[in-house]
């Protein structure tokens, strides 16, 4: 039983350290839910964060943009291992794990001033993370643990005579995590000729998690003794904080009227969250506490959770006024950034290319929409139930209305269509699969204006 029991331990120090691993939000205001190509766009405030050169080419003066969005996704897993049908209540071997994360207030702000040739400028977003992920029912490999362990229990009890093993039971699962990742970015702009800009910056990131469960009302049935206790409770709370700074430079082209392109790197960032943790887990919680195993979860460990570097690049074609084509590109370099065990070994570069198109209609209203295909390559070893990724293919729309000529009214709405993933492994001899779901929509809403 310590085995299994030891694997556990590890599952929630993987989720300790994984789901609060840093993934980059490309939605960073509304404009982007409506308009995903937002590289090649200049001259819009709501523009800064993905092309901070583009910025140069905004009015003299003062720009603001004020965003909330508010995010649902789900999180599902079928796990299917024949010890599954030892629970005495769900003997079915397929049992599904529903994870229902919700961020009802996901804020960002831009802000530039712009004079001369110069403009300097701020941007503010949960650049990672952004909400709660909450496991009712726990998570599969919680139960495939206690599974494992009460089944060899259940056979050295056999086999020294004590009756036949019935089966177990889990009175209560649960997980519950939360991130937030903050980012603060500032930096200056400077025309160098009419239409060639270029921008220098840094953001500053904050990262705060919290990751708590337990699994309680463990059981183990013999027919000589319908209920020998486990004593093999566990409970779990750790929280998590980090900091870590990223230098951005960026370069804006705008060719003619028609044509403008840009690129914008960000270097990797190097992050170190540091866990302040309390496990406790029955009779075995001194060998748990000491097992090599913990050492990512021990208190006090700095964990590896680097952010990679991007690559951006995007054009914008504009065949009439009332008219915008754009597309984009993101390179996610994630195999140079470090994580915790090394796993950046099993975590290969991700792609992302975009397009959208913006139509004025009239002088109120600006209608958009836009695709985005997110191409993931890990490894199996990468996928785990307490946090794994999936590529997808994004939709998005929205429009703008033209309050005046200084303000204006952001409304959009994106929807993720994820691919499934089998992931089979192999569980004390045999066959586990995990089948890995996610959806996820949100909608933004945003006021824009100059002064």
């Amino acid at each position: 039983m310590k085995k299994s029991i030891l694997s556990l331990a590890f599952v929630l120090a993987s989720m300790c350290s994984q789901a609060g691993g840093l993934v980059t939000n490309t939605n960073q205001n509304a404009a982007f839910l409506r308009n995903f190509a937002q590289e090649g766009q200049y001259g819009e405030i709501t523009a800064i964060y993905a092309n901070p050169a583009g910025g140069a080419f905004l009015r003299k003066g003062w720009h603001l943009s004020l965003n909330n969005q508010v995010a649902i996704q789900e999180r599902d897993i079928l796990t299917t291992l024949p010890l599954f049908s030892y629970n005495t209540k769900n003997r079915n071997m397929t049992h599904k794990f529903d994870g229902d994360a919700q961020a009802l207030v996901i804020p960002s702000f831009t802000f530039s001033y712009n004079w001369d040739r110069w403009s300097i400028s701020a941007h503010f977003a949960v650049g990672g993370g952004g909400g709660k992920c909450e496991f009712e029912n726990g998570l599969g490999t919680f139960e495939s643990a206690y599974a494992a362990s009460l089944y060899q229990a259940g056979m050295a009890y056999e086999a020294a005579g004590m009756g036949k093993y019935t089966g177990y039971t889990i009175g209560k699962s649960y997980m519950k995590g939360s991130s937030y990742f903050y980012g603060l970015q500032v930096g200056g702009t400077y025309k160098i000729l009419d239409n060639l800009s270029a921008f220098v910056g840094i953001r500053g990131v904050y990262a705060m998690a919290n990751y708590n469960g337990f699994v309680s009302g463990v059981t183990m049935g013999m027919t000589t003794a319908p209920k020998i206790y486990a004593d093999a409770d566990m409970s779990l709370n750790c929280d998590q904080h980090g900091f870590g700074v990223t230098p951005i430079l960026g370069i804006d082209w705008k060719i003619n009227d028609k044509w403008n392109v840009s690129a914008k790197y960000e270097f990797k960032t190097r992050i170190r969250l540091k866990n302040a943790t309390d496990l406790y887990t029955g009779d075995n919680a001194g060998a748990i506490r000491n097992a090599t195993v913990m050492k990512q979860f021990e208190d006090g460990a700095d964990i590896k959770e680097d952010i990679p570097g991007i690559l951006a690049v995007g054009a914008q074609y504009q065949p009439i006024e009332s008219l915008k084509l754009g597309v984009g590109y993101h390179w996610y370099q994630d195999s140079e950034a470090s994580k915790f065990g090394d796993m950046q070994e099993h975590n290969h570069d991700s792609h992302e290319v975009l397009a959208g198109v913006e139509w004025r209609t009239g002088k109120w209203i600006t209608v958009s929409g836009s695709w985005q295909k997110t191409m993931y390559n890990v490894d199996d070893e990468a996928m785990r139930d307490a946090s794994f990724n999936l590529s997808s293919n994004s939709m998005g729309v929205g429009l703008r209305i033209h309050c005046t000529k200084d303000v204006n009214v952001d409304f959009s709405y994106m929807k993720t269509f994820y691919k499934d993933r089998d992931v089979l492994t192999n569980f004390y001899g045999l066959p586990k699969m995990d089948t890995y779901h996610r959806t996820n929509d949100v909608i933004g809403m945003a006021v824009n204006m100059s002064f």
